[in-house]
């Protein structure tokens, strides 16, 4: 296409065509309208570390601080090429990303669970 290598337009389709796809059916970014997309994956992520974990939530960039002892559901919406997350680890710090672009991030009984940094237990 115009010039552009192959393997690279694969590359940048295989993240961009699940954005083209579940856009239209998602009306907006609310944690309700994300979930009538359908077809829910969750991702059980723990922390069972001593300290508060950090949550990244991408394509969102939006934090999630997850006390000792917490966990909470990560669950992919909608439709996806190849595998509905892409997990990145640091130090107190675990990256998920949504490939299919919608994604909400839930506690044990299905309601969502609040962005951002939150007072010590």
């Amino acid at each position: 296409m115009d010039g552009q290598d192959p393997v690279q337009r694969a590359d940048i389709d295989r993240i961009i065509n699940p954005l083209k796809t579940n856009m239209p059916e998602a009306g907006d970014l609310g944690f309700e309208a994300i979930q009538q997309l359908g077809n829910p994956v969750p991702l059980l992520v723990q922390n069972d570390g001593k300290e508060c974990l950090q949550l990244w939530l991408e394509p969102f960039g939006q934090d999630y601080w997850l006390k000792p002892g917490e966990a909470v559901y990560v669950t992919s919406y909608g439709t996806w090429d190849g595998h509905p997350f892409e997990t990145m680890h640091e130090t107190d710090c675990l990256t998920v990303w949504a490939m299919s672009w919608f994604a909400t991030v839930s506690d044990r009984d299905g309601n969502e669970f609040p962005p951002g940094r939150r007072e010590p237990a």
